[in-house]
């Protein structure tokens, strides 16, 4: 429905209901019922309940009695005569939540700021309709099986700064008209079924969090804004480098590229930014592993590297890391005493099994802190300790000796 549409059709309802209110004034239902919502945002939400339902053991519409003030309705919040949130389900832990499909209705709703939908079975689409919601600032539909594409139209919500899709059945590709939004700050669309490339954000961007796990999404790592805190992108198909991509993305406190075909080195100095968290298993990167931390030591909780093709010597500066996952490379010479020291001194795991390994240059025999857990077997030499490894480490303790043409065991 046109702005101009709804401009008369409001009008119209608004003058019935002078007409309702001056023929009814002694009805308190009347006054109670009629003389406080917009009319066009009464007739949207009636649209809205017919579309949706309980789920057993949901009472959320219960609450819904069109013969009283909707803004007093379960989950809508209103400003004046306008209808400005409206949070869809009951939000406590364990609600079934609800059923049914978006009805189009909610683009009328056009001073909506905040939309959100608890987790259930809502199936279909999302209203191409919800472009007419300016206002629009939080958008979060996620964990229930709406599917098709996301619609394009979306980029034209201006203030929007949450979008949130995320566990649904979405496809399609990634709208290229989502990185135009100034204000979006949050863009979370991981657990759907969208292919095709992720689109390239301006450096202006305000994004804070990207989340696109656990898609189909294709080619290389875009460019993205420097203002990124949150960025996961594993488990999907995308292939290239991301030395060129990464160095810019200073703030990063959690990064998770794993399980994509990524190669090509690792720039050091991301092993300097403000991580929690750095996944990067399982892909193909290669090359030594070289942090150019401004600190003697990298103090990140989680480092994995495991399953690449990084080669060299294991950097020594890891020796502060909280969980150290090196296992699966091609890692060479002996492992750094520093490295052996952090595990009796804090480091809580350190696997290093299937590498080329050589030896250790300290002996961690005896001083293994109980609860730390280290691995070295199938190396290039005899582990020095016994020390229980994952049971995807295999039960074979060292490699055949034509694959160690240096150790001399």
């Amino acid at each position: 429905m046109g702005e101009g549409v709804v401009a008369v059709v409001r009008g119209v309802f608004s003058s019935l209901f002078l007409v309702f209110l001056l023929l009814f004034s002694g009805s308190s239902l009347v006054k109670k019922a009629w003389a406080i919502l917009d009319p066009v945002d009464f007739l949207a939400l009636q649209a809205v309940g017919k579309s949706l339902e309980d789920m057993p053991g949901s009472a959320f519409f219960a609450g819904w009695d069109f013969t009283g003030d909707p803004c007093g309705f379960p989950g809508v919040f209103c400003a004046g005569d306008r209808v400005v949130a409206l949070a869809l389900g009951d939000p406590r832990a364990g609600s079934p939540g609800l059923s049914g499909r978006l009805d189009p209705a909610l683009g009328r709703l056009s001073a909506l700021a905040e939309l959100s939908l608890v987790p259930g079975r809502v199936v279909g689409s999302i209203p191409d309709s919800l472009s007419l919601c300016s206002d629009l600032r939080f958008l979060a539909l996620s964990k229930n099986f709406l599917s098709g594409p996301i619609p394009d139209s979306l980029g034209s919500l201006r203030r929007l700064r949450t979008l949130d899709l995320s566990y649904n059945q979405l496809s399609g590709s990634i709208p290229p008209s989502l990185p135009s939004i100034p204000a979006m700050a949050n863009l979370v669309l991981c657990h759907n079924r969208l292919s095709g490339s992720i689109p390239a954000f301006p450096d202006s961007a305000p994004l804070l969090r990207m989340d696109l796990k656990h898609n189909d999404l294709s080619g290389p790592v875009p460019a993205l804004p420097s203002a990124l805190r949150y960025l996961s992108l594993s488990s999907n198909r995308l292939a290239g480098r991301v030395d060129g991509v990464l160095p810019r993305l200073t703030r990063l406190s959690y990064l998770d590229l794993s399980m994509n075909q990524l190669e090509g080195p690792i720039p050091g100095c991301v092993f300097s930014f403000p991580l929690q968290s750095l996944q990067l298993q399982r892909n193909f990167f290669s090359g030594p592993v070289a942090p150019s931390a401004a600190p003697s030591e990298v103090a990140i909780p989680v480092v994995d590297l495991s399953y690449n093709r990084f080669w060299g010597p294991v950097p020594p500066q890891l020796a502060a890391v909280g969980r150290l996952y090196l296992n699966n490379n091609r890692f060479t010479g002996e492992v750094p005493g520093r490295l052996v020291q952090g595990l009796m001194g804090g480091m809580q795991l350190l696997y290093l099994q299937h590498n080329y390994l050589t030896g250790v240059e300290i002996s961690p025999a005896a001083a293994i802190p109980v609860g730390a857990s280290l691995c070295l077997q199938y190396n290039c030499m005899v582990p020095p300790v016994d020390a229980p490894c994952p049971l995807k480490a295999g039960t074979q303790k060292t490699r055949p000796t034509d694959q160690c043409p240096e150790w001399q065991g």
